[in-house]
């Protein structure tokens, strides 16, 4: 396999036909760089939506009220209703499976307006009530001063953590806004942190543009009662959340009087079932990704293959003076498949490389311009390289053995009888 003859025969039979040797090994090389480039792709999308929801805690579940579409119990159909803070004691209480659960309310004029003013500067921001067990279940984490603590609670306290967004647009560039003061919906909160979320999943606007003060305070300044808009709940370990949502959702049923058969009045959304769907959907993304590369491959090896044909017959002559002067059937094969995949390697390799090269050149481009949300580090593994080199190799025997075959049948005299 390492004759250095053999080697310089190969070459001079690659260079005699210059453009129908990198015509035949145009189709390996679209193959392999083909597959590389979706590969990445698929990976810098998974890469992309995990970096933004991998923080969060994937045995959590979200509620919050629907109008009933059911009437049940003297009461008509399309009722609104609300949780209320006995839902969360009673929640707790009863039900033996939570690990964390936390209310939160939405801000009056949240999303619309200039709810938020500070001098002459006016903005309209996300404003949330929360207590601090929501940071354990979607975490955000304080780039200064602290996040909503149990005293803040207890105390009711009016203070505020604000996100990037409302950094830049109420104070100047340098100023620490740690300890100013912001007016919300015409009351003033105190500045007692700046924070970060550490994933990407929103619930009623974007995260770099919230407010959150404590859940107590909110209540009492704006006058909303016992009111709950909205609450958010972990499995304890080893409890599918599913379980735990069927059983919430059960429960608020029974204590406000709707129908156990009613699907839309208690809405939820469940992280577990999400993850379980995207795993999914990576999965098939990189099966994909294997079936489309293998199938253009294995366009480009038939191309091998066939040219090797034409090679064979081209080459009857030659074949038959070898047989003649003494060359071994396993001589020829070892040269013809040797031609093949060496043919199939040198642009296999070329693809793999020019793929990964792009894909560094994707990612470059990408990190320059910004905090892309879903896509990033577009990679392949160095086990897909290796696969993919595995292949060709495989592939390269495979498109150079039905030709190999054929020279040995080739009998001695018939070819050199032939004219070519």
């Amino acid at each position: 396999m390492f004759d250095l003859d053999l080697w310089k025969e190969i070459l001079s039979a690659l260079k005699k036909n210059k453009l129908r040797s990198f015509m035949t090994a145009f189709g390996v090389f679209w193959g392999i760089f083909m597959l590389i480039i979706m590969s990445g792709a698929g990976k810098a999308m998974e890469n992309g939506i995990m970096d933004g929801i991998k923080a969060f805690a994937t045995n959590s579940a979200f509620f919050w009220t629907e109008r009933t579409s059911i009437p049940h119990e003297g009461f008509q159909r399309g009722r609104r209703w609300n949780y209320k803070n006995s839902d969360i004691e009673y929640i707790k209480a009863n039900i033996n499976d939570v690990e964390y659960l936390s209310p939160r309310l939405f801000g009056p004029n949240s999303y619309s307006g200039n709810n938020t003013i500070r001098g002459e500067k006016a903005e309209a921001f996300n404003i949330y009530g929360d207590y601090p067990e929501f940071f354990k279940i979607d975490p955000w984490i304080p780039v200064k001063g602290r996040l909503i603590n149990e005293i803040d609670i207890l105390q009711s306290r009016k203070v505020c953590t604000i996100a990037e967004r409302v950094v830049e647009v109420m104070f100047e560039e340098n100023e620490n806004p740690i300890g100013e003061y912001l007016k919300i919906n015409g009351v003033y909160f105190q500045v007692v942190g700046v924070i970060d979320p550490q994933t990407r999943i929103n619930f009623g606007g974007r995260k770099e543009e919230s407010i959150i003060i404590p859940f107590t305070t909110m209540q009492k300044t704006y006058n909303m009662g016992d009111v709950v808009h909205f609450f958010s709940v972990t499995s304890a370990p080893g409890v599918p959340v599913s379980r735990l949502e069927s059983r919430l959702k059960e429960l608020l049923k029974e204590r406000h009087h709707i129908a156990p058969d009613d699907m839309q009045a208690v809405g939820s959304f469940n992280i577990e079932v999400e993850w379980k769907k995207y795993q999914g959907l990576f999965n098939g993304i990189q099966i994909l990704t294997w079936i489309v590369g293998i199938g253009t491959l294995l366009a480009g090896i038939i191309g091998v293959s066939n040219i090797m044909l034409v090679i064979i017959k081209e080459r009857t002559q030659e074949i038959g003076i070898q047989r003649a002067i003494g060359a071994t059937p396993s001589t020829i094969m070892l040269h013809i498949v040797a031609e093949s995949v060496f043919l199939t390697v040198l642009a296999g390799y070329i693809g793999l490389t020019l793929g990964v090269g792009f894909l560094e050149l994707l990612n470059m481009a990408l990190e320059s311009g910004g905090d892309e949300v879903f896509f990033r580090h577009p990679e392949v593994s160095f086990k897909m390289a290796v696969s993919a080199l595995t292949v060709l190799v495989f592939s390269g025997v495979f498109a150079g053995m039905i030709p190999a075959r054929r020279a040995i049948k080739i009998k001695p005299i018939d070819a050199l009888r032939d004219e070519g």
